[in-house]
């Protein structure tokens, strides 16, 4: 009569008959570790899609093996990623810059904004010298140094051209190595102050020369594109002296300026950048001819 007790009886004669049919010398184990708890376990966990414990020492290979087999596929994935990606225009080294199409020492960037002065600005009263809108400039900046391996001209802020000539100076502003390199910069300036034309001249031709590969290019490639903007000056009031008062600070410095070497060497850095703009075709030709013969030293 009493529930409990009548349970437990039914309990101990359901045991004895399974006893019975077990197979001789065997002793069925109810424990929830034993075979049966572990079947009844795996098929809910395999209907869960989890799965069934592991001893500790299981676990520990497994995690190995699952851990190595995923972190070599992102690693090769990752490794693919940054192989593919383009690099930045701003802040970094020439070299390293997205090179132009038709000549790979030339940064993207530096060929692209002379293109879009030359077609639309050499009679554009005072290019170089108007600033740009700086938002505009920065949101430029931003977009290139994403990694963008084209440049949409059609884009609006590339309509602008004080954007567009800001945008140059600030990508030569911003580079880490100056064009004319750290280790020559001491040499320039001191070529500069020769007293003797001819000798300044030579002096000077041999060090741009002497440059390295993609900074002697960006160099003949922008004196080459000044060049052409001094010859419209009639129009655009940019003669090679206003042209390197705006382009001299900024091509011929060190990485680390100081406001000595700012003031001391200020006349230097102009008179260099306007005697390579008004000179660029002797300075960049491949003839060694004569110095006197293609430059008059009165016209120095």
């Amino acid at each position: 009569q009493d529930p409990g007790f009548a349970s437990q009886a039914l309990i101990s004669k359901k045991l004895n008959d399974y006893r019975k049919v077990s197979p001789a010398g065997t002793k069925p184990d109810s424990s929830p570790k034993g075979p049966r708890g572990l079947g009844i376990r795996a098929e809910f966990l395999k209907q869960t899609g989890t799965s069934a414990p592991r001893s500790p020492r299981q676990d520990a290979a497994v995690t190995k093996d699952e851990s190595s087999s995923q972190k070599a596929p992102w690693g090769i994935n990752i490794m693919k990623k940054n192989k593919k990606s383009a690099p930045r225009a701003f802040g970094v080294r020439l070299e390293d810059c997205q090179p132009a199409p038709d000549n790979k020492n030339v940064p993207l960037i530096v060929e692209a904004c002379c293109k879009v002065v030359e077609d639309r600005g050499l009679e554009y009263m005072g290019i170089y010298r108007v600033p740009g809108n700086n938002a505009v400039v920065s949101s430029l900046q931003e977009q290139l140094n994403k990694g963008a391996t084209e440049i949409n001209l059609q884009d609006e802020r590339w309509q602008d051209l004080n954007v567009i000539s800001s945008l140059l100076k600030s990508f030569f502003r911003k580079l880490p190595e100056p064009l004319f390199t750290d280790d020559k910069y001491n040499d320039f300036i001191e070529a500069n102050r020769i007293e003797d034309a001819s000798e300044r001249m030579r002096t000077l031709r041999k060090l741009i020369r002497d440059l390295p590969g993609h900074y002697y290019e960006t160099l003949k490639f922008l004196v080459g594109h000044l060049k052409t903007i001094a010859d419209h000056s009639e129009k655009n009031k940019m003669e090679p002296r206003n042209l390197a008062l705006v382009f001299g600070p900024t091509l011929v410095r060190t990485s680390e300026d100081n406001m000595t070497d700012m003031v001391t060497h200020m006349p230097d850095r102009y008179k260099i950048v306007e005697t390579l703009i008004q000179h660029s075709d002797w300075f960049f030709s491949d003839k060694e001819d004569n110095k006197g013969e293609k430059v008059s030293p009165g016209g120095l």
